[in-house]
């Protein structure tokens, strides 16, 4: 009987299949470093304001205490956003013809708040408490960056699931001590015998369960 394919039927075969296995895991993987990257993401994209608040000049510069204007960090789940009242403590004295500060002048006077664009803003399905993580001893600067260096504001992360489980399967080397968790310093990366003492201090729990976020 005569032979109906080729020899090199066998072969093309093969190298068919290979190179759609090969070709399946490179979309895979684009797909997945997409979906991480800051078109998605936002992170390292500084967000518009209405009024071009600078964390760089009131931070760093005059040195005001996160706590100043994010008054509820420390007991409730959200930082809280100033009102304008705080913003005019200050601006009612100085720069207080600043055609840049109208708005904040006009928010004043008309009782109406000014409209913030939220920069650290996650999913409806996902549940944070502030006030659990501060108490913990997670630094302002572990999640949000040096925003003592930006003039305007920007995700320092992704706050995706796979970031938010690093740090819950390893909480310690994420941990700072009390006094630190409102300054203005680098990230800590603890080593083993400092992160295990802060953990202990802080009575830290791996809390990874699906229950855990998404109440």
């Amino acid at each position: 009987m005569p032979q109906i394919f080729h020899p090199s039927t066998n072969t093309i075969a093969r190298v068919s299949l290979f190179g759609a296995l090969f070709l399946v895991g490179g979309l895979l993987w684009v797909l997945l470093e997409v979906q991480r990257s800051s078109y998605v993401t936002g992170k390292g994209v500084p967000v518009t304001q209405p009024v071009p608040f600078s964390h760089q000049h009131h931070v760093a510069g005059i040195g005001l205490d996160c706590r100043y204007c994010h008054t509820s960090v420390e007991t409730s789940a959200f930082a809280g956003i100033p009102p304008t009242q705080t913003c005019m403590v200050c601006h009612s004295q100085i720069w207080n013809d600043s055609p840049t500060l109208e708005p904040v002048r006009e928010s004043y006077r008309a009782g109406v708040s000014l409209q913030w664009n939220r920069v650290d803003d996650l999913a409806d399905f996902v549940y944070f408490d502030h006030s659990v993580h501060v108490a913990k001893g997670v630094a302002c600067v572990t999640c949000h960056g040096r925003v003592d260096r930006m003039p305007l504001v920007y995700k320092n992360a992704s706050l995706q699931m796979e970031w938010c489980l690093d740090c819950h399967r390893q909480p310690g080397k994420y941990l700072s001590p009390r006094g630190a968790v409102f300054r203005m310093e680098e990230a800590p990366g603890n080593p083993p015998e400092a992160a295990a003492a802060l953990v202990k201090s802080y009575a830290v729990r791996t809390r990874t369960d699906c229950s855990t976020c998404h109440h």
